[in-house]
């Protein structure tokens, strides 16, 4: 069972709540329409999960190309304080469940691990799948989403930009107590951009797990078996 509320479909009726970002094209709807919920149903219907599905408006920020990249990162910016501000308090109205995970796939990957990176007190578990954590970064047919554009913004929104310079910030003592499970497959493009992301971690003595899958993982059926093993 499914029920819409204000800015996104919620699936289940207890237990951790899980913030979902879809893909780049991806709507509200996506997670249902990709066969996760389905993956998650035992989840679900035990009362351990509680899905909040969420607009990415991806074609509103990083992909509305006919607005200056500064004005692009500007919107997701804005995306971010209407998250912040409306999405996690509505969700905490909702469910008292003092466990809040960030998810996504795809863009949405990145969408959720920036969220986690920047704000890690409002959440205790991140699970990105097939993520790219620099969008100023070319590989194969992505491209850099700014166009060569940076800024301050840019930086502190890009999480393989800004964590290196994490030294005694409150933020690295809070992701130490975190789960962080990141899945990228052996033959998918941001290969190496998940094991740098995983080194960075490392290096600031951040436990994490990275899952490298067999082949092309960037696709719906490894999500679903994803979604089973890892939320």
């Amino acid at each position: 069972m499914s029920e819409k509320t204000r800015g996104a479909v919620v699936f289940g009726h207890a237990g951790a709540r899980v913030l979902v970002f879809p893909t780049r094209d991806g709507r509200f709807f996506e997670y249902e329409q990709l066969g996760l919920v389905a993956s998650l149903a035992d989840k679900l219907e035990a009362g351990h999960l509680q899905l909040y599905c969420i607009e990415g408006l991806a074609a509103e920020t990083f992909y509305a190309f006919h607005h200056h990249p500064a004005e692009r990162i500007r919107r997701h910016g804005a995306l971010e304080d209407y998250i912040l501000n409306e999405v996690l308090p509505l969700m905490a109205a909702k469910n008292s469940h003092d466990c809040t995970i960030v998810h996504g796939c795809s863009l949405g990957a990145f969408q959720a691990a920036s969220l986690f990176f920047r704000h890690p007190h409002l959440f205790r578990k991140l699970v990105a799948f097939s993520g790219r954590y620099d969008l100023t970064m070319r590989v194969e047919s992505f491209g850099d989403l700014f166009d060569g554009y940076y800024d301050d913004s840019v930086y502190f929104h890009t999480p393989t930009h800004f964590l290196p310079g994490l030294g005694g910030d409150w933020r690295l003592a809070r992701l130490r107590e975190s789960d962080i499970i990141l899945t990228i497959g052996d033959a998918d493009p941001f290969l190496d951009n998940n094991r740098y992301l995983s080194r960075l971690l490392a290096d600031k003595n951040v436990g994490h797990q990275l899952h490298v899958w067999d082949g092309r993982a960037h696709r719906a059926g490894a999500w679903r078996k994803m979604a089973a093993l890892y939320i």
